[in-house]
């Protein structure tokens, strides 16, 4: 996929070389020159790395962050022309992720940009993966600890949600009750199968379309029990 950055600065010869330079790298650039401009593209497109001016025309970079940060963790790059330990500070605590002073190698540049661009896309994939699981037609938000069946919300005890999570988290795969009970309970197994029946029971009734025939939790007979095996 090919990354998008939006570049807002009001020196034109320096957008042109900043933009070049990033195209050249297989990036998409647009450049804007004043912050209301930089402001409507940024929320009219999709873009990855931000690099901004603090000293802007209309609303100047500091404006700009303020209303990029209140909606969008989009990495923001500040360049400023004053080596002022107090613009860096200022910027950094209002949301910029990393700063450069004028002038500036192209070298330094492009790897800043580089190393922006990787900790947000490796920290989104892994979000994504992390906070929302789908199988068939559910939908289990992990940090929320909720789960939705199609359109409609899924009421879970604490105990069922784990038990749920854990099968999902490992689809396809065989468990016994022993292993079910560690991973979940968190205690050493006492040969207490009614207990892992039960549980798996009352989820059955509450995901599952059909309980006498599960889809998603399914038993393997002598064995014990595996996730999304009729999905």
């Amino acid at each position: 996929m090919q990354k998008k950055i939006l570049l807002i600065d009001d020196d034109t010869d320096l957008c042109r070389l900043l933009s070049n330079n990033l195209s050249s790298e297989g990036y998409q650039v647009c450049t804007c020159s004043d912050g209301n401009t930089g402001l409507s593209e940024f929320w009219r497109g999709e873009y990855h790395l931000v690099v901004l001016d603090i000293m802007l025309p209309q609303k100047n970079g500091y404006e700009v962050l303020t209303e990029i940060r209140a909606k969008s963790t989009v990495p923001v790059l500040m360049l400023t022309a004053r080596d002022s330990e107090g613009d860096k500070v200022s910027g950094l605590r209002m949301g910029a992720d990393d700063y450069l002073t004028k002038p500036f190698g192209n070298s330094e540049f492009l790897a800043r940009v580089s190393a922006l661009l990787r900790r947000y896309m490796e920290f989104n994939t892994e979000s994504a993966a992390a906070s929302c699981i789908t199988a068939g037609n559910l939908t289990i938000n992990v940090s929320g600890r909720q789960v939705q069946k199609g359109q409609k919300q899924i009421a879970l005890t604490a105990k069922e949600f784990d038990l749920l999570l854990f099968f999902a988290q490992n689809p396809k795969q065989v468990f016994t009750k022993k292993q079910i009970f560690h991973a979940v309970w968190n205690e050493e197994y006492a040969f207490d199968d009614n207990n892992i029946m039960v549980h798996i029971r009352r989820l059955r009734k509450k995901i599952e379309d059909n309980p006498d025939n599960p889809a998603y939790i399914v038993t393997v007979w002598g064995v014990g029990y595996k996730f999304g095996g009729g999905i």
